[in-house]
């Protein structure tokens, strides 16, 4: 599949959308991930794009698109959002199942890589599963305001409780055709191609029944983590914190996050920490062009 899929007309053929061109790739058990490459310098590491919390492949463009000159850059829908077919009911939505969907993405863009693994929020553990897998095709890692076990936060119960309720809210404004109007500012921050493709396909009551199930047992995915962490073979880290708060992230918060990021920088020796102060925790989009540029130290 290519460009012609993102519009009708005659003029279909000849666009070339912002995120490059799309393909689907296949999964170990036979489902298929929407994904689109764009093209950039050759001899670089392919930079590859996790998304947060039920977060498409949308969300990268303003970085994707700030990185053309750096690098070939892969953005992706995890199953059952975007463009990606829902995993049936008895597949896993658990953290390791994401990250053996992520490493088959990588199977199929070619097994030896190199490739430079981009994880924002929940998305932040997953890249790190995946590049232990298989470490000598990472080039390293770059975790986006992340999801971490360091975060003793993340295991009390005031979390579970902001869990449900987030998923509650989530679940009404996406039924009432209001989940969009949350988040017109950041989708008003990305090229036009990518925007009409978020408001079509992130919003809806399919990606909310995804996000609950990635949500399934979070504590469980993280204590995990604590049991046996991913050994990441020495390779380069960049830890990127908001420096500013937002919802869900008062400064109590944000301050126990920031914390237990250094902490992940430390344990790479070619560990970086590094604070972005305009940025609050979506810093995919309201700080991509700072965020294109810590990429870029990796990547170059």
């Amino acid at each position: 599949m290519g460009p012609a899929e993102h519009g009708t007309g005659p003029d279909a053929e000849a666009r070339v959308h912002s995120q490059g061109e799309a393909g689907r790739a296949r999964t170990r058990d036979g489902r298929e991930l929407y994904y689109q490459r764009l093209a950039g310098p050759e001899g670089r590491p392919t930079v590859v794009f996790e998304g947060g919390l039920a977060a498409g492949r949308s969300y990268w463009a303003g970085v994707q698109t700030a990185l053309a000159d750096v690098a070939p850059t892969v953005v992706y829908d995890r199953s059952g959002l975007g463009r990606s077919p829902a995993a049936p009911p008895g597949v896993s939505r658990r953290l390791h199942a994401l990250a053996d969907d992520l490493g088959d993405l990588l199977d199929h863009l070619g097994p030896k890589g190199p490739y430079l693994l981009v994880g924002h929020s929940w998305g932040g553990p997953l890249v790190r599963l995946a590049a232990a897998a298989r470490p000598a095709r990472v080039a390293g890692l770059v975790l986006v305001d992340p999801s971490d076990e360091a975060c003793e936060l993340l295991f009390e119960p005031s979390m579970r409780r902001a869990e449900r309720a987030g998923q509650l809210a989530t679940v009404w404004l996406a039924r009432l055709g209001l989940l969009g109007r949350v988040y017109r500012s950041l989708t008003a921050a990305l090229p036009p191609d990518a925007a009409a493709d978020l408001r079509a396909e992130g919003f809806t009551v399919a990606m909310t029944r995804t996000r609950g199930r990635e949500l399934e047992d979070a504590a469980g995915d993280l204590r995990a983590l604590l049991k046996n962490p991913p050994g990441l073979a020495g390779l380069p880290v960049t830890v990127v914190s908001a420096g500013r708060t937002s919802a869900g992230m008062p400064e109590s918060v944000r301050r126990r996050a920031t914390v237990s990021h250094a902490y992940r920088a430390r344990q790479s020796p070619h560990g970086r920490h590094v604070v972005l102060p305009e940025a609050n925790h979506m810093a995919v989009t309201t700080s991509a062009a700072e965020l294109a540029e810590e990429i870029r130290r990796l990547a170059t």
